[in-house]
């Protein structure tokens, strides 16, 4: 088997290959891609042009690459591109694909039957849809994004950390709130008119990719059209390939990401998550000599009180072992953060062991120089 290292040698990224997407996903090598985001067509059905109430023309999607023959063909379709997709994606790999009430619902028991799964579905609701101009039916003000593994056993990528960040430290909800894609950013072709019927929103897409990929990830999309996802990627310091059958619509996305300017590394950061970061056991910070045995360690009341041993336990009376066992036993309750709920007193104050073990990441080389503090360490109790 092929190294990770060669497979992606062997991939070519940041350029966009022009022809139809199954055929090109298929000289595409297997498990080569971290990320698919896919806009396809959305099988529409408009049976004709949709005009507003004062009877001028709405410029919508009436191409022919949004047209099919049945739902039957539509299906099939779909099937092709999703299959080849999932034979690209490596086994951590995911996939995006959106789409509105004609399509969405399809796509999603296609990605199932084929092997995919569903971790959420994400609800972009639009500041300003389109309005119902027949007045026969709810304005459709929302378009459903599907964010799919590889398979069940898919470790996907989940910036959780970052996504709480970015909103206010409260956690993301699976409704996302933003304008359809207009003024400046809305590409023009000579004639004034949109360059694309359908193109995205950038903030849309950079949350995608800020939440699902790291930097340096490949990221693919199929139906490229003017290159948004490529756009964003190439910002976000992510690789890219684009797949996109009409030549005016590469080349307008060509043109539109060599424009875009890549932010600098120390930018691209995010917040890495606890679970994510380097182990660092209690009895680390022994061994390293910032804790001395015998020192007392204290709920953050000063209720409770225990001992710390050489070999890096804890003890209460009728009860030794493990920072998370003690603090659990000390409460009464069957499980317990030892490195959240045990403290050590510094300068009269109570201060967390959890501030050790990041001193202990910092001292054995495992956090970054750019995030590293002062050195905290504990004078041995008398």
């Amino acid at each position: 088997m092929r190294s990770k290292r060669r497979v992606e040698a062997a991939i070519k990224t940041n350029h966009v290959l022009v022809g139809d997407c199954i055929e090109q996903l298929k000289k595409l090598p297997s498990e080569s891609v971290d990320l698919v985001f896919a806009d396809p067509p959305y099988n529409l059905q408009l049976a004709s042009e949709l005009l507003r109430p004062n009877n001028t023309r709405v410029d919508g999607v009436d191409d022919e690459w949004d047209k099919f023959s049945s739902f039957a063909a539509y299906d099939q379709f779909c099937r092709a591109w999703l299959t080849e997709c999932r034979r690209i994606l490596k086994p951590d790999g995911a996939l995006w694909v959106i789409g509105s009430y004609h399509n969405v619902f399809r796509l999603g028991a296609a990605l199932q039957d084929l092997g995919f799964w569903i971790q959420n579905d994400i609800i972009w609701r639009k500041v300003n849809p389109m309005p119902n101009f027949r007045g026969k039916r709810f304005t459709n003000a929302h378009e459903t994004l599907i964010w799919a593994g590889r398979d069940q056993k898919s470790r996907v990528t989940f910036n959780y950390e970052s996504l709480k960040a970015i909103n206010d430290d409260i956690q993301m909800r699976s409704d996302w709130l933003y304008p359809i894609c207009a003024g400046p950013e809305r590409l023009k072709d000579d004639g004034g008119r949109k360059a694309h019927p359908t193109q995205k929103p950038e903030a849309l897409l950079g949350r995608v990719l800020l939440a699902t990929t790291n930097v340096g990830d490949i990221v693919l999309d199929p139906f490229f059209g003017t290159g948004t996802t490529g756009a964003v990627a190439q910002r976000l310091g992510r690789r890219w390939i684009g797949i996109e059958r009409d030549p005016d619509y590469a080349r307008a996305a060509r043109d539109r990401i060599a424009a875009v300017e890549s932010l600098k590394p120390s930018v691209l950061e995010t917040v890495r998550s606890k679970r994510a970061e380097p182990r660092v056991p209690f009895g680390t910070i022994i061994e390293l000599g910032m804790l001395p045995p015998g020192s007392p360690l204290y709920d953050e009341r000063r209720r409770v009180r225990a001992e710390v041993k050489a070999d890096g336990s804890l003890a209460l009376p009728g009860m030794q072992g493990s920072i998370h066992r003690v603090g659990a036993f000390a409460q009464g309750k069957s499980a317990c953060n030892g490195w959240t709920f045990w403290h050590f007193e510094r300068e009269g104050k109570l201060t967390s062991i959890d501030t050790l073990r990041e001193t202990a990441k910092q001292r054995l080389g495992l956090t970054p120089a750019a995030a590293r503090g002062p050195e905290i360490l504990v004078e041995a109790a008398e």
